[in-house]
C-alpha cells in the first residue's frame, strides 16, 4: 500500500508529455505583436510580457485566464528592451539578447545535446535531444514559484518578488537546504545569502526532495521515498483547476487555484484563491536582530481578515515608496532638536498605539516606573523615538524602528512620539 500511495504522489517526468516543437533556429522578438510559444492545450505561453512601458520580461504564465499570472521568468532583475530576441541556435544553445545582439541570459545546457524546445502543459519549458533527453529545464531554475509535478531538489530555491508589480528579486528565501531542511529565510537584500529562518520543517539530514504533485500536495520526502512534511495540500483537483504555490512578496508560501470553468466543483469565483499558507502569522514569526522585519521600517505588521499581513506606518509617518507597502515609514515632521538649549520638549506629544511594539529596536530599559515617567524620559531625549510602556516597565527606542507588530497577546503600549499638529515636514 505504502508503494501504491508513493507512486501516486510522485509526479509525472518531463519526458512523458506531449510536445509541441519549437525549431533549431526558432526566436521570438520583445513586442507589441505578443508572439508566445504555447503548450499544446494553450494553457501556458512562453514569450515576453510588456510588465512596464518599454520594458520587458521573458516569462512563462497561464495563458486561458485573464491575469496572465507570471510562473516564470529569466533576468528577472533586469527588464529589457523592445526589440530584444529569445532564440533557439542551431547548434542548440538557448539565449536571450538585446536589441544591439548582445547576449543577456543563456541557459545552462548539458552534454546531451539539443534538438528542439518545447513548452509543455505542465508549465515546464524543455530543451530536449532527438531522444527526449532534456538538456535544459525552466523547471529546474525556479523563480519565485512551483507547479503541479514540479520538484525541487537540494539546493534548490524560490525568491520571491520584491513587490507586486516588481518581479525582481526581492526579501525572502525558500530553500531545500544541502542538509536536508526545508525552510523560508528573510534575504540578505541585496545580497542573496540568508538572514533569519522564519520557518522550517526541522528535517536536517533527511529531506531529499520536495514535491508538488497532480493531487495538489506539496510535501518533502527522504531519499528513500517516505514523505517527512506535508507542506501545504487542496482538496481540489488539477482537472478542474489551475494550480500554483508561490513564495509571494511578503513572505509567505502560499498554494492558489484558479477554476479552469465558470462551473467547476465548489463554485468558488474565476479568480485566484488561497488554499494553504505558511506561515500561519508572519508578524509573529520574523524578530531578526537586523533588518526591518517582516514589514518595512518604522511600520507595523498586522494580520488582516484575510489572513494577509498588512503593512501600515503609525500616525504622523508615510510610506516611502506609495508603491510598495513593505518599502518603510518616514516622519512627516522634522526631528527634535538635540541642542540643550532648545529641546523643544513643548512641542512633541504622543500617540498611544496598544498592543504594538518594535522588538530589539530599544537603546534602554527601565522597569518600576509609571506611564507619566516613561512619556517624559522620553520627552526629554532626543533621540527616542517611541516609548513601549507595559505592565511597569519603559523601553525607549530609536530610528530605524524594527520587527513592528500587532500583538493583542502582549499587552501594554506603544507611544509614537511625534510633532504637535504635525506642522514641519521633511
Amino acid at each position: 500500500m505504502l508503494f501504491v500511495l508513493l507512486l501516486f504522489l510522485l509526479p509525472l517526468s518531463a519526458t512523458s508529455q506531449t510536445y509541441r516543437n519549437v525549431t533549431l533556429g526558432s526566436s521570438l522578438t520583445a513586442n507589441n505583436a505578443n508572439s508566445t510559444w504555447l503548450s499544446p492545450s494553450g494553457e501556458f505561453a512562453f514569450g515576453f510580457q510588456q510588465i512596464i512601458q518599454g520594458g520587458y520580461l521573458l516569462a512563462i504564465w497561464f495563458n486561458k485566464i485573464p491575469e496572465r499570472t507570471i510562473v516564470w521568468s529569466a533576468n528577472r532583475d533586469n527588464l529589457i528592451q523592445e526589440g530584444s530576441k529569445v532564440q533557439l541556435f542551431a547548434d542548440g544553445r538557448f539565449e536571450l539578447s538585446d536589441p544591439r545582439g548582445q547576449r543577456i541570459w543563456a541557459a545552462t545546457l548539458s552534454r546531451v545535446g539539443v534538438a528542439y524546445g518545447a513548452m509543455l502543459d505542465t508549465g515546464n519549458f524543455v530543451l530536449a535531444n532527438n531522444s527526449s533527453v532534456v538538456s535544459w529545464q525552466s523547471f529546474d531554475e525556479p523563480t519565485d514559484t512551483l507547479l503541479p509535478t514540479q520538484t525541487m531538489n537540494q539546493d534548490g530555491r524560490l525568491v520571491s518578488s520584491f513587490s507586486k508589480t516588481n518581479y525582481s528579486r526581492g526579501r525572502f528565501l525558500f530553500t531545500l537546504q544541502t542538509d536536508g531542511n526545508l525552510a523560508s529565510y528573510t534575504r540578505n537584500f541585496p545580497m542573496d545569502d540568508a538572514s533569519f529562518a522564519y520557518w522550517s520543517t526541522q528535517t536536517m539530514g533527511s529531506g531529499f526532495q520536495v514535491i508538488f504533485n497532480q493531487s495538489g500536495y506539496i510535501f518533502l520526502v527522504a531519499k528513500n521515498g517516505s514523505v517527512l512534511n506535508f507542506v501545504a495540500s487542496n482538496a481540489v483537483s488539477t482537472s478542474q483547476f489551475y494550480q500554483r504555490a508561490i513564495l509571494e512578496y511578503d513572505g509567505v508560501f502560499r498554494l492558489y487555484v484558479y477554476p479552469k470553468y465558470a462551473h467547476s466543483e465548489g463554485g468558488r469565483a474565476m479568480a485566484w484563491s488561497t488554499m494553504d499558507f505558511i506561515p500561519s502569522n508572519i508578524c509573529m514569526r520574523i524578530t531578526q536582530s537586523t533588518g526591518s522585519g517582516a514589514c518595512g521600517f518604522n511600520s507595523f505588521c498586522s494580520l488582516g481578515t484575510d489572513q494577509m499581513p498588512n503593512c501600515d506606518c503609525p500616525v504622523g509617518y508615510s510610506v516611502v515608496d506609495p508603491n510598495d507597502r513593505m518599502s518603510g515609514c518616514k516622519p512627516n515632521f522634522a526631528a527634535q532638536n538635540c541642542d540643550e538649549e532648545a529641546r523643544e520638549t513643548d512641542l512633541f506629544s504622543f500617540i498611544e498605539m496598544p498592543n504594538t511594539d518594535w522588538p530589539l529596536s530599544d537603546y534602554a530599559y527601565f522597569h518600576q516606573v509609571t506611564e507619566d515617567w516613561c512619556r517624559q524620559v522620553c520627552l526629554d531625549d532626543c533621540f527616542c523615538t517611541v516609548a513601549i510602556y507595559r505592565d511597569g516597565n519603559c523601553w525607549k527606542k530609536k530610528y530605524p524602528l524594527s520587527n513592528g507588530r500587532v500583538d493583542s497577546n502582549v499587552g501594554g503600549k506603544a507611544l509614537i512620539k511625534i510633532r504637535n499638529n504635525n506642522a514641519t515636514v521633511y
